[in-house]
């Protein structure tokens, strides 16, 4: 009568299968953290950290794309890390202070534009970008992942994500127009 039998969740993954879960993903856990700190050392470190919180809250992890969930683990530490650094400056900025007063479609046009400007040109844009913007091209057209796995990394509703790619697209065609056009 409709009923149907007891909901069967996913088990959690077991603490072996955490080295088969989480190896595979490394490449593309540094290629996020290289391009989000612009950095090989600290993208090293931002993928350790990352490592770290997954072994820690590996228990969380209830299946489904290893890859979205290692990927929303680096992005996440390294805005946790911005927002550190960016209390630490204002923590000195503050004692400073103190102290003075003291004594993709491949039809699609802009991916046509991508595809044809070269690697160099490519790269300066990209660094250019603002975070979430860069993040987002990353992500999406390096990575490979699907809007519906960008909104689960990014912690996004769907429509954000579209909308913010749109727009990191069009942010990246105009410094590809701008540097290249600048070359010639």
């Amino acid at each position: 009568m409709g009923e149907r039998g007891p909901r069967r969740e996913t088990p959690p993954p077991r603490h072996g299968d955490l080295e088969e879960i989480l190896v595979p993903q490394l490449p593309a856990a540094y290629d996020l953290a290289r391009w989000l700190t612009r950095n090989h050392d600290q993208a090293e470190d931002l993928v350790q950290a990352a490592c770290l919180r997954a072994v820690r809250f590996f228990a969380g992890y209830r299946g489904g794309s290893a890859r979205a969930w290692l990927l929303r683990i680096v992005r996440n530490a390294f805005y946790d890390s911005l927002a550190a650094r960016r209390e630490e400056r204002e923590l000195s900025l503050e004692e400073e202070t103190a102290g003075a007063r003291e004594p993709r479609d491949p039809s699609d046009p802009e991916i046509e534009l991508l595809r044809r400007a070269d690697g160099e040109t490519l790269r300066r844009a990209l660094d250019q970008l603002p975070a979430p913007f860069r993040e987002m091209i990353v992500l999406r057209e390096i990575e490979g992942l699907s809007y519906r796995e960008l909104a689960e990394v990014c912690d996004l509703p769907l429509g954000t994500v579209m909308s913010r790619l749109a727009r990191a697209r069009r942010a990246m065609q105009e410094l590809v127009l701008r540097t290249s056009g600048a070359r010639r």
